[in-house]
């Protein structure tokens, strides 16, 4: 597996927000209403808004609409790339960029 930085970078950027990487730590959890993140921040909906569509865009988070409600879950698959670059690139292998 080679790594595809570009990507790996742009999700990287979007969960060094440290608010945004609280939201990833609560849908860790489970699926999450909107309104249930907005209680645990002192921030405005929209704020929250745009910070879901950040997390969305990098392919992080799904949601899901419920009548009024807007639900949100992990891509568990997008951040379990995540993890599997992060561990290419901090552990020496026999095809490490550093031996080219």
């Amino acid at each position: 597996m080679s790594v595809d930085y570009e990507n790996l970078s742009k999700k990287l950027r979007v969960i060094s927000d440290p608010k945004r990487l609280k939201i990833i730590d609560m849908l860790s959890c489970d699926e999450l209403c909107a309104c249930e993140i907005l209680e645990k921040f002192d921030i405005t909906q929209p704020t929250l808004s745009y910070d879901m569509r950040k997390l969305e865009e990098a392919g992080l988070v799904t949601s899901r609409r419920e009548g009024k409600n807007t639900f949100y879950s992990l891509d568990k698959e997008s951040l379990d790339e995540i993890e599997d670059s992060l561990k290419l690139i901090f552990h020496i292998q026999d095809d490490c960029i550093c031996k080219e």
